[in-house]
């Protein structure tokens, strides 16, 4: 098990991932000119982008995965999708 302490308590940060993944978090999809631009909102710098539509969604979720994780490393707070902290 991969684990950080924080706040003391021992967390296993694969589960941690796996369960603010599943939350429904908005994605805001915007065309450019030679790219599609996509970014979460609730996770300050979380963009990422693509060709396509679908290429830029699957990127995202690569990108919201690695910032949610290095959140948890850091011992962060992650606003949740109503901008609540878990």
């Amino acid at each position: 098990m991969d684990s950080v302490a924080n706040g003391g308590v021992a967390v296993d940060v694969a589960a941690e991932v796996a369960r603010y993944m599943a939350l429904p978090y908005r994605i805001e999809l915007i065309p450019g000119e030679t790219a599609w631009v996509v970014s979460i909102p609730n996770l300050p710098g979380c963009l990422s982008q693509g060709r396509t539509p679908e290429d830029a969604l699957e990127r995202i979720k690569e990108a919201q995965e690695l910032w949610i994780e290095g959140a948890i490393r850091d011992g962060l707070p992650i606003p949740t999708p109503s901008g609540e902290k878990v």
